[in-house]
């Protein structure tokens, strides 16, 4: 039986079991192949393995601007990163030259867009898309005149993330009547104010937008308040500019059931008429004289019953301009009569001695304007018939207020 030539190099054929080179053994098997003897092991029997070569390594530039050129951010930026990868591609032989060719037609295409937008203005309309919805309550939504709403937090006070819209006609927690811009709230590089101006904005503006949206003070429930929405100074960065005014209860826990809204939408063209000309006299007696007693400032008050007296003229002239229906015709001229009898006492304050003398024509004045003939008019014209409540029923000896005590 033949036996395998041992590992390794074997010596020249001299004897043993082997044939010479190139013969057929003698035992069977196979041949021999020749210069076996000569050659190491294992290069004998196929070609030598070539030496292991590290993959190039792709370069990051060329990453970094194909990712800026598929997002179409910054794309003067992707497209240098794009240029300075070939460059580096080339010199060090990376891969990425695709990623890096990518990026360039990317970033160029981003660069065209956001000119574009820019010179027609597509820009600015984004801008103000975004603008729109951080505005409002707290930045993050908004309610629009005339809309109810509950509040998630459950109360009208501190700091307000979302509310639940509802129909009015139902239990809410408040009504909104006006929404407006913070004043030069426009200008983009405007600081925000501070909390302190923002709500003496709010304080002024807002009580005044109530009295166009529930036109009759007759008919404003006592515990009814006026609260509002402010930007916080997170907001205003984003663009938040809006105050929101609304009315809701002064008991958290009652809320408020049905709308509170009497105007022109919702009136008739006599209620809305009469109500347009006590406005009038409303409006002069918001601006009393801010002292808690006549005798505080007896000349500032002698002053203000001028503005009174004007005041009540312009109204009983409106009631006898208007057109009135037949059935409340009537009512509406007696009513304008007893205004009349209310000037002249307001004369007569105006020119009063002292303290005691203008409290006692103002009272007199007060039970004109807000007595029967006042009442008959409003129930003739189908209006809330029970005079508001004041903080002192001696109008001449209270803290100055004329309707229901409103505080925020």
């Amino acid at each position: 039986m033949a036996t395998p030539p041992p590992f390794g190099p074997q010596p020249p054929h001299g004897g043993g079991p082997f044939p010479p080179a190139g013969q057929p053994q003698t035992g069977g098997g196979q041949p021999y192949p020749s210069g076996a003897a000569a050659e190491p092991w294992g290069r004998s029997w196929g070609q030598t393995y070539p030496a292991w070569v590290p993959t190039p390594p792709v370069n990051g530039l060329a990453i970094a601007s194909l990712v800026l050129g598929v997002l179409c951010f910054l794309p003067g930026i992707g497209l240098v990163l794009g240029i300075v990868a070939l460059a580096q591609i080339r010199k060090k032989g990376e891969r990425g030259k695709g990623m890096a060719v990518a990026g360039i037609v990317l970033s160029t295409v981003g660069a065209l867009l956001i000119t574009l937008a820019l010179t027609t203005g597509g820009a600015r309309d984004a801008w103000d898309g975004f603008r729109d919805a951080a505005s409002g309550v707290g930045g993050t939504f908004s309610v629009a005149k005339g809309e109810c709403f509950d509040s998630v937090s459950g109360s009208l006070e501190g700091y307000a993330y979302d509310v639940d819209i509802v129909p009015c006609d139902g239990e809410h927690d408040a009504e909104v009547f006006a929404g407006f811009p913070m004043p030069d709230g426009d200008r983009a590089d405007g600081d925000f104010p501070g909390d302190d101006a923002i709500t003496d904005v709010a304080d002024d503006r807002c009580f005044e937008l109530s009295e166009a949206y529930a036109m009759d003070v007759w008919a404003l429930p006592a515990d009814v308040d006026v609260y509002y929405f402010t930007p916080t100074r997170e907001s205003w960065r984003y663009g938040d500019r809006e105050i929101t005014c609304m009315f809701g209860n002064v008991d958290p826990e009652a809320g408020l059931t049905g709308s509170l809204r009497q105007d022109a939408t919702t009136l008739d063209r006599d209620q809305f008429a009469f109500l347009e000309a006590d406005a009038v006299l409303n409006d002069a007696f918001d601006e009393m004289p801010d002292t808690d007693y006549v005798e505080d400032d007896l000349a500032g008050h002698k002053a203000w019953a001028s503005q009174v007296v004007d005041a009540l003229d312009q109204q009983a002239t409106a009631l006898r301009a208007h057109d009135w229906d037949p059935a409340v015709e009537q009512a509406v001229i007696d009513y304008a009569d007893a205004l009349d009898e209310a000037r002249e006492e307001w004369e007569a304050a105006r020119g009063a001695r002292d303290a005691e003398d203008f409290n006692d024509h103002w009272d007199e004045a007060h039970r004109l304007t807000d007595g029967t003939m006042a009442i008959t008019a409003r129930e003739a014209l189908g209006l809330a018939t029970a005079p508001p409540t004041y903080d002192d029923e001696d109008t001449g000896g209270g803290d100055g207020e004329d309707g229901p005590k409103a505080e925020v």
